[in-house]
């Protein structure tokens, strides 16, 4: 096997065009570091399990589904227990931080962590960073035990607090030196864990032994590579309640429209989902789908065709969907915030308001009765489901082994259900979106019946555009099918 290596990544090669896309160890810049026997050997929880801990070798394939003659691909290492670590229990000092939105999940998460580093291997100064980024050199901090974390993941937000902002790598590495900081958990989304790579990065040009762990996190479902982000399960749940409440306005009147709009600034997925889930639901917007309002073919057109058909109708709209069609009269579409994300207009009532002039305009006027329904804010308020919680106890226990056996500048993410440890750029090198061309979108399509919104030259352009990442039938690469990947070719 064969292995280069650079500050950005660590490739492992083998036969049949085998490939490891490996994380950063300690031991790649600091020398002659002892290690120490796994405390879990002696935990009597898990005396009785067989092979617990997950051999050098073990890794897990990128792509399931692959042709006879196809090279077996890019691998992640996996995640789990080794027989040997590099932090002594008394040694450690961790830290936790959370930034970004909020999330169904995050206290369970934190909460994870915590029991982690202390049942399983007997660590007990755990801090939270208060605040976000910025709390490393500009709030307090919390201490944390399994006493004070153990009912939290009933609790929807993140006991830690949060903020968007706020990097300064210097500042944050020059407190966690101080603070004699060995272990840091880092809970965010892309924006967030491209932060923990720079962290990583200037921990590693000092010499540090600071192992740097991320766990995705985005309600959207928009980070690439792994199956699902926590809480995604968990708000499109919610969002049934949202969009039960607009179906049982619209049929209830004569001619009731129901307008729901769910997350989703770049990505569709919540809405995708939310929509399949439902059965209820006449039209889904999505950002990666265009769609136009006038005309043949058009939107207003399909909502007369609905309710002359059927007296009510459902639409969910993703907010980054039409961004388009409202640029022309904002002045704000190139304002971001402290994240870095572009600020977005309230496309549901934009769409709503147009949706009333158009039939308020017609000759032969058509009255509507048009109810808009943004359960945005409640739905990231809210704690984990009960799969929720099970997925973030996997990923933060997962996160706390891969720390310990001296692993760091890693996320911790679930691939074909199978967790592994993931460099820091294969996660935010891009933003994970629904494939308009593939099987999954197609579902929906035939479950809404609405028409595409795209003539033969836009499925052309847009076949062109996700050619690369749709071989193999990569949007059936879960499980399940549920999410669409993509995945470079090694060809």
């Amino acid at each position: 096997m064969g292995c280069s290596e650079n500050s950005q990544l660590k490739i492992v090669t083998g036969e049949a065009g085998y490939v490891l896309e490996d994380v950063p160890h300690l031991t790649d810049y600091i020398t002659d570091l002892p290690t120490y026997p796994n405390p879990l050997r002696f935990n009597p929880a898990y005396s009785v399990v067989k092979q617990y801990f997950v051999h050098v070798d073990d890794t897990v394939p990128q792509k399931i589904v692959v042709h006879k003659n196809s090279p077996r691909g890019i691998h992640f290492r996996r995640a789990g227990p080794r027989q040997k670590v590099y932090f002594e229990s008394e040694e450690v000092h961790a830290c936790i931080v959370t930034c970004g939105g909020l999330c169904p999940g995050l206290n369970t998460v934190i909460r994870e962590i915590v029991c982690g580093l202390y049942h399983m291997y007997g660590v007990s100064r755990i801090l939270g960073i208060d605040g976000g980024y910025r709390g490393f050199y500009a709030r307090n901090t919390i201490t944390l035990t399994p006493k004070v974390v153990n009912d939290i993941h009933k609790r929807g937000g993140t006991i830690l607090g949060t903020s968007r902002g706020g990097h300064d790598s210097s500042k944050i590495v020059d407190s966690i030196q101080d603070r004699g900081i060995n272990q840091v958990y880092i809970i965010g989304g892309d924006g967030t864990q491209k932060g923990a790579a720079v962290i990583f990065e200037e921990i590693r040009r000092r010499g540090l032994k600071v192992a740097v762990a991320g766990i995705p996190k985005t309600i959207d479902n928009d980070i690439p590579v792994i199956d699902k982000s926590f809480g995604f399960d968990t708000a499109v749940e919610e969002a049934q309640r949202a969009i039960n409440a607009a179906h049982v306005e619209s049929e209830s009147i004569e001619n009731g429209i129901g307008v729901v709009k769910l997350m989703g600034r770049y990505s569709g997925f919540i809405a995708m989902h939310a929509t399949l889930a439902s059965r209820d639901v006449d039209c889904c917007l999505i950002p990666e789908s265009p769609f136009y309002l006038e005309g043949k073919g058009g939107l207003f057109e399909y909502i007369e065709k609905r309710l002359k058909e059927n007296g009510h109708m459902v639409i969910v709209i993703a907010e980054g969907a039409g961004q388009d069609l409202l640029s022309e009269s904002l002045q704000s579409m190139n304002l971001k915030d402290a994240s870095g994300n572009k600020l977005l207009q309230d496309v549901g009532l934009w769409i709503s308001q147009r949706i009333k002039d158009h039939f308020a305009r017609q000759h032969n006027k058509m009255v509507i009765n048009l109810k808009y329904i943004d359960p945005t804010y409640m739905i990231r308020a809210i704690p984990g489901n009960a799969s929720d919680n099970v997925y973030c106890t996997l990923l933060a226990q997962s996160a706390v082994h891969g720390t310990m056996a001296g692993y760091t500048g890693f996320t911790s993410g679930l691939v074909n259900g199978r967790q592994t440890y993931i460099p820091f750029n294969r996660v935010t090198e891009r933003q994970n979106k629904v494939v308009i061309t593939d099987r999954m979108w197609a579902r929906l399509l035939a479950s809404t019946n609405q028409p595409s919104f795209l003539d033969p030259k836009d499925v052309t352009e847009v076949k062109k555009e996700e050619e690369p990442q749709t071989q193999l039938l990569d949007g059936e690469n879960c499980k399940d099918g549920s999410l669409a990947k993509d995945i470079p070719s090694l060809t």
